[in-house]
Formats: structure tokens, C-alpha cells, sequence
């Protein structure tokens, strides 16, 4: 009897050592897998080129839980995977978890904090992004990298000369297609198209001929064109970028916006549809609203734009310790004023407003809320803001107009409005309807 007793507690202490070893042992981590492309994307050899190297690193992984340099691999992996599927719901959120993971072991890892900053930055979390290049700085202070990454935090927060000198570093490091488009960013900003042109030619010619960073640099010399009206030019680096990358959604998009500017509607739909259905890309679904009401098919417009704020809401004004959200109020704002719901249009413009409030974009999404609700006054304080960069963006400049001469500056507003219908007559078709009237 006393022997089974003895037998008993043995057992029992076993058991209990077994259960403190596995409660007080660290889980393991699972690493986020890729996601397999489907349709077209999932054709070309790029495709198997880079899922043939996630699946070497996802293996080093596995062997070796403490291989922080696969780590890092495979997180630039799902950054550019991001990219090219639209996927960033996904990848930046799986990429954040392998980043943390490599800083937590390794926090002087320059390279693993630039990565980090880069995807908080596509999450729209533009302070944290920028909170993060400023630590990795330090361990680096000659990298192109981080100067671009500090040059676009400071740009979206609307620290506009802070921008221009990381710029100036950026370029003075290593002149390159990263360098040359940020340069041509600003230059736009501050009013200069022609120059923002000249240097956007300068990022395409320095990059390889069908990569996506290429022909995405290729599609905004494109839209360059396109703000200034030269729909020839436009269309001409979209089918471009498409001899060179073909299936590329955002040249294809493109496409469908000269068929827009030329009123050829059904084909633009046609253009559209098709890059809706290559990638995920919410503003491609937010300009088929626009072109089914143009194309008469008004119920599939409103269907359209419930999809769109589906798309962005869940992922809007997400708080959180892991940042893995993305913010996304300046969009929600423009599709809600779609569904003539200026309520929340004018709820999520604010939230945008608070986080940016030097943003020249983000006071103009504000200003023209305010229009939109009748505010007049309020939306032409904001605007005063919106202008100070000199930006000669027409739809800037129109709005700006129509709400100077709603707030009784007319003669200003119709000077600002002539400015933005010369500098492109092609603008789209509601705005341009709505400043017709004082351009006699």
C-alpha cells in the first residue's frame, strides 16, 4: 500500500515538472507563410523565381527558429509581395511580426528597423514610421535608405522643408530611381510640374527596364502627364510599362483613365475591371464608382461604392499595440461624400485631420467635406493651408476656387479655378461640371 502511494506522488511530480517546464517555456513563433498568387500575376517566372526563395527561407526558418537574417529576408520578401498583389492586409502584417521578432533579439539592426519603418509607413502609421528611421539613423548615418524612408515620414506629416533636406541627402548618397522620385514628388508638391517631370524621367531611366519599382515609376511620370493635360504622353508611358511588364494593373488603370479624360466610358469600365481583377487595389473599385454613374449604370455605382467602404472600413482607425492596421480615413472620407454621406465623410476627415494637420492633402480632403456640407467658411480657412506649397494641382486649385467664391472671394476663386482648367482641361467630369459656370 505504501509502495503505490510512494508510486502515486512520483507520478504526480512528474507531471507537475512536465506542466511548470511547458507553461514556463517561451511559444514558439509561427512564421506567416506566403499566400500562392492566383490568375494572371501567378504566371510569370518572377512569380516562381520569388516564391522558390520564400520557400527556401521559410525552410532555413524552420531548421534554425533563430535565424534572424532569413528573418529579415523574408520579410523584404513580403514587403515587395505586398506590392505586386495589393495584399497588404497580409504581408505587412506578417512582415511586422518577422521584423519584431529580428529587433527583439537584435535591436541595433539597421537594416530590420528600416524594413519596419517602411511597412508602418504603408500602414499609414506615418509618426511610428518616422519615430522608427529616426532611431535607426544613428547606426547608419550614410545610407540612402533611411534618408528616403525619413523623407517620406516627414513629407506625409507635412514636414515639408524637413522633406526636402532628407531629399537632398538621400540623392547627394546614391542619385538612383529612389532618390530621383522623391525629388520629383516635391517638386510637384511645390508647383514645379515641369521640373517633377524632367527628374521622374531621370528615376525611369535609372531603374531596370519590367521591374514593378520600374514601371510604377514609369505610371507616375505617366499621371504627371496626366495633371498637365498631355493625354498623348500619358498614354504613351502606360503602354509602356505594359510592353515592358505586361498585366501591370496600375498602367492598365492608367489606360482606363485617358479612356475617362476622352469620355470614352465604356472602355475605361473595361480597363478598370481588369485591373480589379489582377490585384487588390481599393482605388481601382473607387474610380468604377465614378464611371458607372458616367456610364449610366447608376445601381452598380451605388453597389460599387458600399464595396468600396467594406473594403477600407475594417481597416480604418485601428488602434493597437502591434500596429498592424492600416488607416485609412482620407479614403473613407472621399468614398462616403460618394454615397452623399457627409456625416461621416466629415467624421473620418477629421480623424485624418488630427493625426496630419499639416498635410496639404489631407486639409484639402477636410476643406472640401466642409464644402460639400455647406461650411463655406471653415472649408476656405482650411484651403488658405492646402495652397501653401504653390501646388499646381488642378483639382486643388479648382476646389480651391469654388470654395473662395462660396466664401465670397470670387475673384479669387475664379482665377484659381481658370488656373486649374489650364493646366489641365481634361479634369474630371463632376468637378468640371461644377466650375463651368465661372470660367466665362
Amino acid at each position: 500500500m505504501r509502495k503505490n502511494l510512494y508510486l502515486i506522488l512520483v507520478v504526480i511530480t512528474g507531471v507537475l515538472l512536465t506542466c511548470i517546464f511547458l507553461f514556463s517555456k517561451e511559444p514558439e513563433t509561427k512564421i506567416p507563410p506566403f499566400k500562392n498568387r492566383q490568375g494572371t500575376i501567378a504566371l510569370s517566372g518572377e512569380w516562381l523565381n520569388s516564391k522558390k526563395a520564400m520557400e527556401g527561407l521559410l525552410a532555413a526558418i524552420e531548421q534554425d527558429p533563430k535565424d534572424y537574417k532569413s528573418m529579415l529576408a523574408l520579410s523584404q520578401a513580403y514587403i515587395q509581395e505586398g506590392r505586386e498583389t495589393g495584399d497588404h492586409g497580409y504581408y505587412d502584417k506578417a512582415a511586422l511580426e518577422l521584423l519584431d521578432k529580428v529587433i527583439k533579439n537584435q535591436p541595433g539592426n539597421f537594416d530590420a528597423l528600416c524594413c519596419k519603418a517602411t511597412v508602418l509607413l504603408s500602414q499609414h502609421h506615418f509618426a511610428e514610421g518616422l519615430d522608427v528611421a529616426q532611431k535607426a539613423l544613428p547606426l547608419n548615418p550614410n545610407s540612402a535608405f533611411v534618408y528616403g524612408i525619413l523623407c517620406d515620414a516627414n513629407l506625409e506629416l507635412g514636414n515639408y522643408d524637413n522633406a526636402v533636406k532628407m531629399a537632398d541627402k538621400m540623392v547627394s548618397i546614391r542619385p538612383d530611381i529612389r532618390s530621383y522620385s522623391r525629388v520629383s514628388y516635391l517638386r510637384e508638391i511645390y508647383g514645379d510640374t515641369q521640373g517633377a517631370i524632367s527628374v521622374m524621367k531621370l528615376a525611369v531611366s535609372a531603374g531596370y527596364p519590367g521591374l514593378e519599382q520600374t514601371e510604377w515609376t514609369r505610371c507616375i511620370l505617366a499621371h504627371l502627364y496626366e495633371n498637365k493635360g498631355s493625354l498623348d504622353s500619358a498614354e504613351f508611358q502606360y503602354k509602356m510599362a505594359l510592353s515592358e511588364r505586361p498585366d501591370y494593373a496600375f498602367a492598365i488603370a492608367g489606360l482606363g483613365r485617358i479612356a475617362k479624360a476622352k469620355g470614352n466610358y465604356k472602355e475605361a469600365v473595361a480597363y478598370y475591371e481588369k485591373a480589379k481583377g489582377l490585384i487588390i487595389e481599393y482605388s481601382f473599385s473607387d474610380e468604377l464608382t465614378d464611371l458607372y454613374r458616367l456610364n449610366k449604370e447608376n445601381a452598380k455605382a451605388n453597389e460599387n461604392a458600399k464595396q468600396v467602404i467594406d473594403m477600407l472600413g475594417p481597416n480604418a482607425n485601428v488602434e493597437g499595440e502591434t500596429g498592424h492596421g492600416h488607416y485609412a480615413d482620407k479614403e473613407l472620407a472621399y468614398a462616403y461624400l460618394k454615397m452623399n454621406d457627409v456625416d461621416n465623410a466629415l467624421k473620418h476627415a477629421l480623424v485624418e485631420y488630427e493625426r496630419r494637420p499639416n498635410n496639404i492633402d489631407v486639409v484639402e480632403t477636410l476643406a472640401w467635406v466642409y464644402y460639400k456640407k455647406g461650411a463655406f467658411a471653415e472649408a476656405n480657412k482650411l484651403i488658405n493651408t492646402a495652397l501653401k506649397t504653390n501646388s499646381k494641382n488642378p483639382v486643388l486649385l479648382c476646389r480651391a476656387g469654388l470654395i473662395k467664391i462660396k466664401a465670397g472671394e470670387a475673384d479669387k476663386g475664379k482665377a484659381l479655378i481658370k488656373s486649374g482648367v489650364e493646366a489641365n482641361p481634361f479634369i474630371e467630369y463632376e468637378l468640371k461640371q461644377e466650375v463651368n459656370p465661372y470660367l466665362s
